[in-house]
């Protein structure tokens, strides 16, 4: 038997449970509506008759001569009263002002079994104790007084809320008392064995349904997993047979059989997701995390696909929204992946178009946010769009069952969004196209509540090579967002299309063998043009080897987010500054570095401090320095960083700006506090804020300059150049050439 047939045999078998479920319940209901309806006749009846006794005897006050006919209208009365009261099914009583019996019907008296003390004029309170002393009450875990005292209690209780008691012989009586208007009490003891009864077999049946739903949720869950292992192995040698060299036939067969596997995994996720959800198992992990990146993340996944069936692809991300919220990074992208993806899926011409709006709470740091995904598909029927976020459906038609898929993407995307405090909805038209949409609310990161828009004024005009139409469109806004000037050629990167002088920053998308970006550059530097370069994207296989750079050239990964573009740029008018110093004061020869620095047995190693929390981080420097002739240390945050300049006052400090303890600028101030080399020692910030007020910030803490991450080890030797002291050995390897003089 199959996966699909199985679950859709349990699937079969929970929903008979419920339907069983559902149908006690509706017995139990219909149950205590006839007691409640019973219980408003009595009362109704007992008040038409008192009505009809005092309306009688005023008769008889007032009528002598009628005196035969009025007694007999009471005795009728009486007669038709007390008759109702026996016909009552459940046991009734009447008690005074005083809470002594006044009247008991059959019904009443017989579970006291014919106890003479059990008449007229008793006291409740006796009634009770009669109960208890009898034996006649099962009291539970309660002794015969705590029992007594407890019903006691209820009866003074002017709510007399009520309540259940429960026999010898297992038959249970619900006890409804109501206190009239004139002080005398009506009691009500209500047979409801069979409904407890009742109740007992409905959540025996709950139990073996839950344990049935618990035990599949297992399976599926241990299946998906035993099924995602070798699922993995399948995935990870298929790409690394596609790395090797395959004719073209061996090409395909790899391909589809990675593009298989990952359909199938896809499967396998959304099943062992849903089980999670089921069993209530799944724990939303909220962390930091980036949705514009997010977004574009998603939407270069399902570009080969858009560009298959010649369909566009957009996102429009609000420029005033903050980037930066806190929530369930991997949830989160899993819901937009399957609202994206299925976008893509049911769209056979024309644009799928992603929209991101909302509006900062400031009074709280929350955004409400609004994500829409509109697409000119197939749409869904109108009587359909109540049932598309059903598990195991999709819009039952000829058409739709074109496409392949579980229909458990939509359910389980309903179900976390829940579990975010969100909604999510539909509108579609069938045969126009559907718009799904998500609100919700999300915490911003305070870290960056605005993302910054400030570029230096050494950037003015900036020129896009963009052969594969992939970057234009974004970079255009963003650039204009920047006020930067910006210009895009559909080309491959020629040395004829940039006149000297013109552009001040080049953009050159990364590619493989003849368009790689870094052999554009290596054409371009060989002729003497220095203009800084942004490749964007990650280097080809074949390139990633490469020990050094391309000279003057800055890094750009994608999707191209509106920060990381901002720290390039901010990187390139570094760039574009220390040309400008070169120009100005010249380069250091090799002759001049080794005369500028102490030599023989006696000159010491440069001393350099790096104050970094991260571990990986810390790891990277100590990697890119390992070949300088220098003294290393390495601290987790500001106070061990004033520890150890104190123990060895370091010649250079790299500073991390955000760390635990103490953060790198308070640790600066406590620095250039100190008597002596503390208000003179360089100290660089190291940081991946760089906005303006980030600088001027960080500038008025003492620290010297700043430096941005990621780190490029180009910036760290210059750095260590730039501030070496005179009376140390050559800090830097040989051979190592630096972009300007050294500050003396």
């Amino acid at each position: 038997m199959d996966l699909i047939t199985k679950l859709a045999e349990e699937r079969r078998e929970r929903l008979a449970a419920q339907r069983k479920l559902e149908l006690k319940q509706a017995e139990l209901d219909a149950a205590n509506r006839k007691i409640q309806k019973m219980s408003g006749m009595f009362n109704e009846q007992i008040a038409n008759r008192r009505a009809e006794m005092a309306r009688v005897l005023d008769e008889n006050f007032r009528v002598k001569s009628d005196l035969t006919v009025a007694n007999k209208r009471v005795r009728i009365a009486e007669r038709r009263l007390w008759e109702s009261i026996e016909a009552i099914e459940g046991g009734f009583a009447v008690y005074d002002q005083e809470d002594r019996l006044v009247i008991a019907n059959t019904a009443y008296l017989e579970i006291f079994e014919g106890l003479e003390e059990i008449a007229p004029e008793v006291p409740y309170g006796r009634v009770v104790e009669i109960l208890c002393e009898e034996g006649i009450v099962n009291p539970g875990g309660l002794s015969k007084d705590e029992w007594t005292s407890m019903m006691v209690d209820r009866w003074k209780d002017g709510a007399r809320a009520p309540i259940s008691i429960r026999t010898f012989d297992d038959r249970y009586f619900q006890l409804i008392d109501e206190r009239g208007g004139d002080g005398e009490t009506v009691s009500l003891a209500i047979d409801v064995t069979k409904s407890v009864i009742r109740e007992e077999e409905l959540k025996t049946a709950r139990k073996i349904a839950e344990e049935a739903n618990s035990a599949k949720s297992t399976f599926l869950a241990n299946i998906s997993h035993e099924i995602r292992t070798p699922m993995n192995g399948i995935l990870g040698m298929s790409e690394l047979l596609g790395e090797t060299e395959l004719a073209e036939d061996q090409e395909l067969f790899t391909s589809t059989i990675r593009t298989s596997a990952e359909a199938l995994l896809v499967i396998i996720n959304d099943i062992l997701d849903f089980s999670k959800i089921e069993a209530g198992k799944m724990v939303l992990k909220p962390e930091v995390f980036d949705l514009e990146r997010c977004l574009q993340e998603i939407l270069l996944l399902l570009l080969p696909t858009c560009r298959d069936k010649q369909i566009e692809l957009e996102v429009d991300y609000d420029i005033f929204m903050p980037t930066r919220f806190f929530g369930d990074q991997g949830r989160f992208r899993q819901i937009l992946t399957n609202l994206i993806g299925n976008a893509v899926k049911f769209t056979l011409e024309g644009q799928v178009t992603v929209r991101v709006t909302g509006i900062p709470n400031t009074d709280d740091g929350t955004c409400s946010l609004r994500l829409t995904v509109e697409d000119t598909g197939i749409g869904i029927p109108e009587d359909k769009t109540t049932q598309i976020f059903d598990e195991f459906t999709q819009a039952d038609d000829a058409q739709s069952r074109e496409f392949e898929g579980t229909g458990l993407g939509l359910a389980i995307s309903r179900r976390l969004v829940k579990m975010m405090g969100g909604e999510i909805w539909v509108q579609s038209v069938e045969g126009e196209g559907t718009i799904f949409g998500i609100s919700l609310e999300l915490p911003i990161d305070e870290a960056y509540r605005t993302d910054p828009t400030h570029i230096p004024d050494t950037l003015g005009r900036a020129l896009l090579f963009d052969p594969r139409g992939e970057f234009g469109g974004d970079l255009e806004r963003l650039f204009a967002e920047f006020a930067i000037g910006f210009s895009a050629v559909e080309a491959t990167p020629s040395l004829a299309a940039i006149p000297e002088g013109l552009w001040d920053v080049l953009l050159v998308p990364r590619g493989r063998g003849a368009e790689a970006g870094e052999l554009f550059v290596q054409a371009l530097r060989a002729q003497g043009d220095a203009t800084p370069v942004v490749l964007i994207g990650k280097p080809p296989p074949g390139l990633r080897a490469t020990q050094e750079p391309p000279p003057d050239t800055v890094p750009l990964d994608v999707p191209i987010l509106r920060r990381a573009l901002f720290e390039a740029l901010h990187k390139v008018a570094d760039i574009l500054k220390r040309q400008e110093e070169v120009a100005a004061f010249g380069e250091d020869s090799e002759a001049d570095q080794d005369a500028a620095f102490a030599s023989g047995p006696d000159a010491r190693a440069m001393r350099v401090l790096v104050a970094e929390d991260n571990q990986t981080n810390r790891l990277v420097i100590k990697k890119m320095l390992e070949d300088c002739d220098i003294e290393l240390r390495c601290v987790e945050n500001g106070a061990a960083a004033l520890t150890a300049f104190e123990a060895e006052t370091p010649d250079l400090i790299f500073m991390d700006v955000s760390m635990p303890v103490m953060d790198g600028q308070e640790a600066a101030r406590q620095i250039r506090a100190m008597p002596g080399p503390g208000a003179t020692v360089p100290i660089v910030a190291v940081t991946a804020h760089a906005s303006p007020e980030d600088e001027a910030a960080i500038l008025a803490s003492g620290m010297t300059r700043f430096l941005t991450k990621p780190l490029q080890k180009a910036a760290l030797l210059e750095t260590i150049h730039r501030y070496a002291p005179s009376d140390i050995r050559r800090p830097l390897p040989p051979g190592t050439k630096t972009g300007f003089a050294r500050a003396g």
